[in-house]
């Protein structure tokens, strides 16, 4: 399974591919907090993360928290 790296506002992102369930699944890697994406082509990939991100982002601001910076 090769991973790759993405960006997105400076949240860094590994993606690999699992032929298996046919999916490619993500994780924001510079963050403490787990932010996880899914998407069933490479072409979602970008959407999934950017997605990701702001639920995130949407999630902290709920609890009245600051999202943590990359």
């Amino acid at each position: 399974m090769a991973m790759n790296t993405l960006i997105h506002e400076g949240y860094r992102a590994t993606v690999a591919y699992d032929a298996d369930a046919d999916l490619f699944h993500g994780e924001i890697v510079n963050l403490r907090d787990v932010v996880t994406f899914q998407a069933t082509s490479e072409a979602d990939l970008p959407n999934a993360r950017a997605d990701s991100v702001e639920d995130y982002r949407a999630f902290c601001k709920e609890r009245g928290e600051a999202a943590q910076q990359p």
